[in-house]
C-alpha cells in the first residue's frame, strides 16, 4: 500500500483516500474544433505507459478534494515526489539517470 503525501493538506495518508486519474501534463488542444478526428482521438484516448519514471495526476477524494501530481516509478511503485497542479516536476527520468550514474561512479572510486 502506498502512503501518499498531499501537497495541499500537507499530510501523508493511505492510498485508499486517493484516486488515480491519469497521466499528468497532458495539454488540451488550443482549438479542438480545428483539429482532425484522429488528433482529437489521440488526445482523448492515447497515453504513454512508460516503464520507469511516470508523472501522474491523483485526486484526494477523502481529504481536500483537490488534484495534484505524483512522480512515480512504475517498476518499483516508489513515489519520488508529489507537487501541486501547475507546478513542474523536479524528478524526471533524466535526473534519476544522472543520480544513478553519479552513485555508480562514486562506488567505483
Amino acid at each position: 500500500m502506498h502512503h501518499i503525501y498531499c501537497p495541499y493538506c500537507e499530510e501523508t495518508r493511505e492510498e485508499e483516500e486517493y484516486s488515480y486519474t491519469g497521466e499528468a501534463h497532458i495539454e488540451r488542444p488550443k482549438d479542438p474544433a480545428a483539429i482532425t478526428d484522429e488528433a482529437w482521438g489521440d488526445y482523448l484516448f492515447f497515453r504513454s505507459n512508460p516503464r520507469g519514471i511516470h508523472h501522474e495526476m491523483w485526486y484526494h477524494a477523502a481529504g481536500c478534494r483537490r488534484y495534484f501530481n505524483v512522480t512515480r516509478n512504475t517498476q518499483s511503485y516508489e513515489i519520488h515526489e508529489t507537487y501541486k497542479m501547475g507546478k513542474l516536476p523536479t524528478v524526471t527520468a533524466k535526473t534519476i539517470a544522472a543520480d544513478t550514474l553519479a552513485a555508480q561512479q562514486g562506488d567505483a572510486s
